[in-house]
Order: structure tokens, then C-alpha cells, then sequence
């Protein structure tokens, strides 16, 4: 598409009256600043155009309509006096109503009109419907008090550093869509379905600046993240429309806080937080969808609510299906990310190592201290001409985690070597198991085990003497009659 001037500003001139004399207006001041930002981010000048010369009893004039249709994005500085403004409003619906005739609104999923919220407003209805939906780029926060106040330099150092954040992500964002808009032909509704849609779970506030953090690094790299407008607050209708985004991504992330997040307007009373957590593991129960929680290992909540949901997170297999559960830091949670949307590499054709190319597969899920103890079991199985594979242990903890659950994914059989490991980290492999029961697998799974091996605690006495069918009993030594139930799970003749 070809438009002569890059991005208009559309503001109340309220809004732009400086708090004190010997400083800037905010609108100015945020014109000033995109300017800066969004000229580096192209590596050009950029082409911002905001009249800073009309008062709001002028006219709505012919220079204004000529400058909305002839630019590709419309900014508009929301503010309460903003929606009461009979010019504001007319322009934004104006380039609403040019934008669908003569180009179009949205391209690429991304709509050209750009909320920016100066201050909380209270509904959206003078503005077009399509408008009220989309999501904004918050430049204000709450005092202690919960009083709203606009991010400006005046009011300190942390404010003017939000302030900076926000402009910066902004730019980030416009550049990108710029860059887009440029490559994209007039009648051509084609996307980039390249990379996959992310859904990235509403938050708490104070998870808000990581989320906008991966929000700008998931888009930088082309992927398409969804929430991309505001869901509704009727809880069923919330439901209903993130069950429908879940289905277009291959994989949600879910950020944990001290806070409960807001509350839709329906029977359960639950959150958001809680509720979209809910959804995504039943997406992943019924189809795989892959799944990343961050829960930070010094997260307290502030509320009685949110504490049972994060212990029910922690302790709840459900809740946990298809996730991978990061307690680390912001950068281990975005290695986690990636590494989930890393695409699964197709089996080999070739031998492996074992030399059993097209072999059934049988992963040996075990301690890192159980590796020399498990050789004699691994003999035993390669000599039924079965393919071995065994956990990773060292290397990158993202890319171990990643190839560790693909080998789970990609096996026939699965035997839970309990030998070294304790009553909790078995109940921790099984619980991660758990978790990767939705998961769309390679090869149909045709048998778990557990096998009991040395040395001898009162756990495994118990489930010695209780001998379960899924249980392998190796406490006294292994031979071929200890393994004759995976070989029969698995359609082999009897070992002779």
C-alpha cells in the first residue's frame, strides 16, 4: 500500500495543556518522543502529523480530511475529554470510514487506528464499534490510592522511565506495522502463516510490563499474538471468544502474579487468569496445544483468591496439562517460549547410535545416578531388538527440557526407572507425565511402566508387595521373565 504521510495524531487540546509552565505539553511531549524513537527504529525520518495549530471550536476543515486520507496510521490520544469531543470523534471515525472504503481498517491482523490511553476512560461508545475492541497501549498508572495518573516526566523519575518504556515498545510496534503496510499489495488479503499464533494469556498488573515485554519480542520475531482486542466481560461470551482464539494458536503462555486479575461478569467468579488457564489446558487435553506457565518462585499473592489458584497450580495436575511450569526468571521464560515454538524435527530415516532404525522405541525415563545401574536393563531390551533412549542431563535448560519431552512424545514404551530417585521425584515424573498426556505424539504410546530397582526403601516394599500390572519388580535383578510384560504390550514373542 502507498500512503503519502506515515501517522497521524488525533488529541484533545485539553489534553495538551502543560502542568506546569516551563515544561511541555503531554501530547507534545509524545509527539516529540515518537518522533525520535520511530525515526531510529526506520532508520528514516519519520512522518508524524498532529495539528497543533486548530482550537476545538474551529471547523473540522478540509485540510484535516485531506490529511486522514492519506495516512497510513491514526493514533488517537484517549482521554475522557477525548470521547466528549465532537471533533476527536469525528476524525477517528472519518479515517475509520475512509480506511474501509479506500484501503482497509485491518491488514495483517493488525488494525490502523492505535489506541493510546492517556488516562482510563469509561466505556468506549462515542468511538466506531471496531475501534472500541481493539486493545490500547496504557500510559498511565494508579497510585496507592488507586487514583489513575498520566506517565509524565513531572511527576518523577520512575514515571518518566514508564513513560519511555511504553513509547519505545510503541514505536517498536509502528515501525513493524509501517514496514508491513509497505509491503502489502492494495488487494491482496495475504498474511505470513509462516509462524504460528501465540496466545498470550491476560495478567495481573503487576505482570503487565513482562507481558508487553514478551508481547514486543514474540512480534518482533513474526508471530501473531492473540488476544489482539479487548474480550468481552460477559463470562460466557469471555469464554466462548478465547476458546475460539485457542484454536488459531499453537501455543498459550500464562503469566502468574501476586494479583487476581479482573473478574468477568458471570456465575463462577473466577478471573481471567484463572479462567483462560482453565480453557488453554483443555485445548491442550483435546489437541495438543502446547503450553508455558510462569510462575516466579518468590510470586505471594495478595489476595486469598489467587493464593488456592497458584497452590492448585503447583499441586494440580489438570491445571498444569500440556505446561511447562517455569519458576525462574523473565529470561528463563522466554528461553522456555522459544524452545516451545521450536518445530518438532521429523524422526530420522537413518540408524541411530543403537543401530535399530525403524526398531520400536522404548524411553528409559530415570535419576542421572541410575545411568550406570540402568546398563544391564538397556542390554536386555536392545537384545529384543529394541530401540533405547534415555533422558538429557547437561546442556542449555530450555533445549534439555524441550528434547527431553519430545523423547517422551516419540516412543512406543516408557518405562519410569525407579531407582535412585526418591518418593518425590517420582511423584514429580509422573506428574510431568501427566502433563503430556494431550500432547499430539508420533507414535501411539502402547506401555508405561514403572520399574522398581535398588536400592530397596518402603515405597517401593509397597508397591513390591501390592505388584500392580504396570509394575516391574527388579529389586532382586533383572532377566528376560521381569520384562515379559512390556514385551508383551509391545507384541514381541517370548524371550526363549
Amino acid at each position: 500500500m502507498s500512503f503519502e504521510r506515515q501517522v497521524f495524531i488525533s488529541y484533545a487540546h485539553l489534553d495538551n495543556q502543560p502542568l506546569t509552565a516551563d515544561q511541555l505539553g503531554w501530547v507534545s511531549l509524545f509527539h516529540s518522543t515518537l518522533q525520535t524513537l520511530l525515526s531510529q527504529r526506520l532508520g528514516a525520518p519519520a512522518d508524524i502529523w498532529r495539528d497543533d495549530k486548530l482550537r476545538g471550536n474551529d471547523v473540522f476543515s478540509d485540510e484535516i480530511l485531506d490529511q486522514l486520507a492519506r495516512t497510513a496510521l491514526f493514533v488517537s490520544v484517549l482521554t475522557p475529554r477525548y470521547l466528549k469531543s465532537e471533533w476527536c470523534t469525528r476524525e477517528i471515525t472519518n479515517f475509520c470510514q475512509r480506511a474501509e472504503t479506500e484501503h482497509r481498517l485491518v491488514v495483517g491482523n493488525k488494525a490502523r487506528v492505535i489506541k493510546v490511553l492517556k488516562l482510563p476512560i469509561d466505556g468506549s461508545g462515542a468511538l466506531p464499534e471496531a475501534v472500541g475492541q481493539l486493545l490500547g497501549y496504557e500510559f498511565y498508572e494508579f497510585d496507592e490510592d488507586r487514583t489513575p495518573r498520566e506517565l509524565d516526566p513531572a511527576y518523577g523519575d520512575q514515571p518518566r522511565q514508564a513513560f519511555l518504556r511504553k513509547a519505545n515498545k510503541l514505536a517498536w510496534d509502528l515501525a513493524a506495522q509501517l514496514e508491513q503496510l509497505q509491503q502489502q499489495p492494495a488487494a491482496n488479503d495475504a498474511t505470513d502463516t509462516s509462524k504460528p499464533a501465540v496466545f498470550l494469556a491476560e495478567c495481573s498488573r503487576d505482570r503487565r510490563d513482562a507481558r508487553e515485554c514478551i508481547e514486543a519480542e514474540l512480534a518482533c520475531c513474526g508471530y501473531t499474538v492473540l488476544p489482539d482486542r479487548r474480550l468481552p466481560d460477559d463470562e460466557d461470551d469471555h469464554r466462548a471468544a478465547v476458546a475460539e482464539l485457542l484454536e488459531r494458536c499453537a501455543l498459550s503462555v500464562h503469566l502468574i502474579g501476586a494479583g487476581y486479575g479482573r473478574v468477568p461478569d458471570g456465575d463462577s467468579s473466577e478471573s481471567v487468569v484463572v479462567l483462560q488457564n482453565r480453557l488453554a489446558a483443555e485445548r491442550s487435553r483435546q489437541a495438543g496445544l502446547r503450553r508455558v506457565i510462569w510462575l516466579p518462585a518468590d510470586t505471594t499473592a495478595t489476595q486469598p483468591a489467587q493464593q488456592t489458584f497458584i497452590d492448585a497450580l503447583q499441586q494440580d495436575a489438570a491445571l498444569q496439562l500440556g505446561a511447562d511450569l517455569v519458576n525462574g526468571d523473565l529470561e528463563a521464560l522466554k528461553a522456555a517460549i522459544h524452545a516451545a515454538l521450536k518445530k518438532p524435527e521429523a524422526a530420522p530415516d537413518t540408524p541411530d547410535e543403537s543401530g535399530t532404525a525403524g526398531a520400536l522405541r522404548v524411553h528409559l525415563l530415570c535419576d542421572a545416578r541410575d545411568r550406570k545401574d540402568s546398563v544391564p536393563l538397556i542390554k536386555l531390551l536392545r537384545g529384543r531388538g529394541l530401540d533405547v533412549t534415555l533422558p538429557l542431563f547437561a546442556g542449555d535448560a530450555a533445549e534439555v527440557r524441550e528434547a527431553n519431552r519430545q523423547r517422551v512424545l516419540d516412543c512406543d514404551a516408557l518405562i519410569l526407572y525407579y531407582g535412585a530417585g526418591d518418593e518425590t521425584w517420582k511423584y514429580h515424573q509422573e506428574n510431568e507425565l501427566r502433563k503430556l498426556q494431550g500432547q499430539d505424539r508420533q507414535r501411539p504410546l502402547r506401555a508405561r511402566f514403572t520399574l522398581l530397582a535398588p536400592p530397596l526403601s518402603d515405597d517401593k516394599e509397597v508397591l513390591q508387595a501390592l505388584a500392580d500390572a504396570d509394575t516391574l519388580d527388579g529389586l532382586g535383578g533383572l532377566d528376560p521373565q521381569t520384562l515379559a510384560p512390556l514385551a508383551t504390550a509391545l507384541g514381541l514373542e517370548p524371550a526363549p
